[in-house]
């Protein structure tokens, strides 16, 4: 509560002190305050945003659908901080989250704190097409976790990405785009990083994290970074299309997922540790409203099966291993209506003692002012290796300055 307090104090303090600075024009959706200083040495934008839901879902028992389990809840409530610092080739962004769910995951290897930091990452344009990341950000993996949860197309991710992301890690990022010719672009990402996740204070237990990935766009760059953002909001006049491909290898790690997950700590205290590789392959396409993603992805471990010091025993923790792919499509009215339907289904390794689980997915949208303004719908259809059917009904609204 004392750090939720001094959040809101420096929020405050910032909304006051804008008096004093030249600010620049802006208007809703493009941050709450967009200053620069007078001297040009830095400049702020704060974009506070949130998102409440409304959930019911409905299991069938085999023979018919049970009373409906309800859900409210604010799925994400966020301070957004970035701009530049000394330069504009020096850029930062730093994003904390309030929500329980945005805080949620207190252990001994964080203090068993509350996990309030989403980013804190500095981006130096050190030459040319070059840029230097440093810091706690998201890492260069899935299109669908990298595109922001404010972006989505459907209340929310998708399993694929729930089961198989590889989300934010502390480290360092390289990055650099290449022009192959015409409007042929290129993007080069590359990531060392800590690979427990984010917030951890204590640690390294493992070993390192390393991610590359390779991006791929034939027909010039979206509107807006549009490739990161889900819907042909932009309505792209000319067909535009990204594909992308991410290898990470996470040596020695120490938690069911690489990033996240319980730790597989043995009775005597040690760690259990497993090297876990994870590939994924998406493409991102939009045209005059028209808007498709597809992700295939794939986790393997040296070991699944966590064992006690002997090498025998297990002790009970299993790396999620498997595959996953994910398909959706929408398509964008000319009113800011969108329809959009998805079809996911993911398939583990048989040690893991998962069944495979396939969703479909319908959805509906009314963009009031883009993704910053918006009322979302969907509808969902899931089965348990064919069986333990569920029906789910989830109704949202996004607001983000």
């Amino acid at each position: 509560m004392k750090l939720k307090f001094k959040l809101l104090t420096v929020a405050a303090f910032v909304l006051a002190s804008v008096n004093s600075q030249e600010i620049s024009d802006t208007s809703f959706g493009k941050g709450l305050i967009n200053f620069t200083a007078k001297d040009s040495s830095f400049s702020v934008k704060f974009a506070p945003r949130f998102q409440v839901r409304s959930i019911s879902s409905w299991d069938h028992d085999g023979n018919q659908y049970g009373s409906p389990e309800h859900n409210f809840i604010v799925r994400r409530a966020r301070l957004k901080f970035d701009g530049f610092a000394y330069s504009p080739k020096l850029k930062y962004k730093i994003e904390l989250g309030l929500s329980n769910r945005d805080i949620s995951g207190a252990n001994q290897f964080n203090r068993n704190t509350p996990r309030y930091i989403l980013d804190a990452v500095i981006m130096w344009n050190f030459s040319g097409n070059w840029e230097l990341w440093a810091g706690q950000t998201k890492l260069p993996g899935n299109v669908e976790r990298v595109v922001s949860s404010g972006n989505l197309q459907f209340i929310n991710r998708s399993l694929l990405n729930s089961r198989f992301n590889i989300d934010r890690d502390l480290g360092i990022q390289l990055r650099h785009k290449t022009n192959l010719g015409g409007n042929f672009l290129m993007r080069e990402k590359f990531a060392v990083s800590q690979g427990e996740g984010r917030n951890v204070t204590e640690g390294n237990e493992g070993g390192l994290q390393y991610t590359a990935r390779l991006e791929f766009l034939p027909f010039g760059t979206f509107k807006s970074k549009g490739d990161y953002s889900q819907s042909d909001l932009k309505r792209e006049e000319k067909p535009k299309l990204m594909v992308g491909f991410t290898y990470n290898y996470n040596q020695d790690a120490v938690r069911e997922r690489g990033f996240a997950g319980d730790y597989m700590i043995r009775t005597d205290g040690t760690i259990y540790e497993t090297d876990q590789t994870t590939i994924f392959a998406d493409a991102m396409f939009k045209y005059n409203g028209f808007s498709f993603m597809g992700e295939y992805a794939n986790r393997t471990a040296d070991d699944e099966v966590a064992t006690e010091a002997d090498g025998v025993t297990p002790t009970g923790d299993i790396v999620l291993t498997g595959n996953a792919l994910n398909l959706q499509v929408g398509y964008l009215f000319k009113n800011n209506y969108e329809i959009a339907a998805r079809y996911t289904t993911v398939d583990y390794e048989a040690v893991t003692n998962t069944l495979p689980r396939k969703q479909f997915t319908l959805g509906a949208s009314k963009y009031i002012v883009g993704h910053k303004l918006k009322v979302q719908s969907d509808i969902s259809y899931s089965a348990l290796d064919g069986n333990d059917e569920n029906i789910m009904f989830r109704l949202g609204f996004d607001i983000h300055f």
